[in-house]
């Protein structure tokens, strides 16, 4: 073999080790235009020095139409020979080779050459795919055994929602959630899209109540440049952010008419328009809904429209109310006494057995929210290693003396007795400075200041 024959197989092998490369790039980059052009490129320049042809292009990731399952050739205008070799993965279609040489026909060799450098990116592609394919088996299983609900408890009540969570998650099917305000309806929102083939994709959330009836059209869809007065430029709506991902429509019962009709076309047609453009948008959300209206009554009424209403209410999860499950409250408490005390620079903080007997003497109309306030309230106003009684909302101690007047009574009697004589022991070491009287017992001088109210100090020690 002569050396310009070997300097020109040495130039092909190293023109295919590029063409390889671009082609894990391209994967990594997940279809990035930029290195899908470079590929083709790169594989066109190839073929110029092999075969050669006059040009050509690359395509990928679309089957491209009327493509043959082998090699074909054909005769185009002006004595043009158009060849396309399909790039197959399994068997299936991924795009295509297509060379063009005017004049001249393909030969046989040429042919062969072609099919083997066809073949070769068939199968980086293939083995790409697979790659990718195990890449989402492994962070599948990794988010699984990662994943954390946030929801405090071990209630057969809340079990069941989390069986019904895992069991609904793996379905792209519309979802209502309904139940008490406070119940933590965003929770399992957000929980069944961490469990679901979207769990990688964007978690949109939109408080249907919060936006005025004149804009919620503009948040939804987006609006285009010169939509109406002050739409200075093109803006992408709240429905484009979720794009292959969820999007849940919280208090959805306090939806107007007019933007319910406007949500069900969309819903039916799986496309929206922005504001003042005429573009037809595909849309690919998973749609997950909450309420805490009878949204059923509201039908009856004729302030929800029926048709939407069943169009959400495909499946329907219930969110129980903190009376219904007692026995979280604790585990709540100490969930969010961690939180915050970490919040707060108090780590470790405990509750004290007082605390925990005004916790569950309380009935809690605003379920988990209101314990939550209740917990940061005397992470924030309280001291020392344990949240004490007094530490809590006044309206928790004033039920406690309602539901338990003699362990109340008695208990508090104690507590505010002892306080009472450490707090005169303070101010009669400090001639009654009460920023040095603040220091000495440990607590901020507004603490004090409560303190001394809630204890029925005078007038003049308070001021």
């Amino acid at each position: 073999m002569s050396e310009r024959a070997r300097e020109g197989e040495t130039h092909a092998a190293v023109q295919i080790c590029s063409v390889l490369d671009s082609l894990r790039a391209w994967h990594e980059a997940r279809n990035s235009e930029t290195v899908r052009d470079l590929l083709g490129k790169q594989i066109v320049g190839l073929m110029r020095d092999l075969v050669p042809i006059d040009d050509g292009f690359l395509t990928i990731g679309n089957e491209p139409a009327k493509s043959p399952a082998r090699i074909a050739v054909e005769a185009i205008e002006n004595k043009c020979f158009r060849l396309t070799a399909p790039l197959l993965a399994e068997g299936q279609p991924c795009g295509a080779l297509v060379l063009n040489r005017y004049q001249k026909r393909f030969s046989e060799p040429e042919l062969l050459v072609i099919s083997a450098i066809a073949r070769m990116a068939s199968l980086a592609l293939e083995n790409a795919r697979y790659v990718e394919s195990l890449e989402g088996e492994v962070h599948r299983l990794r988010r699984d055994l990662q994943f954390e609900d946030n929801m405090a408890g071990s209630s057969e009540a809340l079990a069941k929602l989390r069986r019904d969570i895992r069991r609904v998650a793996a379905r792209d099917t519309t979802v209502l959630v309904v139940g008490e305000s406070g119940t933590g309806k965003e929770l399992v929102a957000r929980s069944i899209h961490a469990q679901s083939p979207r769990a990688a994709t964007p978690f949109v959330a939109v408080n249907c109540a919060a936006i005025t009836e004149s804009l919620l059209e503009s948040e939804l869809f987006g609006h285009e440049k010169g939509a109406f007065t002050g739409a200075a430029g093109l803006r992408r709506g709240l429905l484009e952010a979720a794009q292959r991902g969820t999007i849940f429509l919280d208090e959805i019962g306090e939806m107007a008419l007019a933007a319910q009709a406007k949500l069900l076309r969309i819903l039916q047609n799986r496309e929206f328009h922005r504001v003042g453009g005429t573009e037809s948008i595909a849309l690919d959300v998973r749609v997950i809904a909450a309420t805490n209206r009878d949204l059923e009554a509201a039908v009856r009424k004729g302030a929800f429209r029926e048709d939407l209403f069943y169009r959400l209410n495909v499946v329907r999860l219930r969110t129980p109310s903190l009376r219904e499950r007692p026995e979280d409250i604790l585990p709540l408490a100490e969930h969010f006494a961690q939180r915050f005390g970490i919040k707060c620079g108090r780590p470790r903080l405990a509750i004290s057995p007082a605390t925990r007997n005004v916790l569950q003497s309380y009935d809690w109309p605003g379920n988990v929210r209101e314990l939550e306030n209740a917990i940061e309230h005397a992470v924030v106003l309280g001291t020392g290693g344990e949240i004490q009684p007094e530490d809590l909302p006044d309206k928790l101690l004033e039920r406690w003396a309602e539901v338990m007047p003699e362990e109340s009574g008695m208990l508090q009697r104690a507590v505010n007795s002892a306080k009472r004589a450490t707090v005169r022991r303070a101010f009669e070491m400090t001639g009654g400075d009460h920023i040095e009287a603040a220091r000495v017992l440990g607590v901020h001088p507004n603490y004090l200041y409560r303190l001394l109210r809630n204890l029925n100090f005078p007038a003049g020690m308070v001021e």
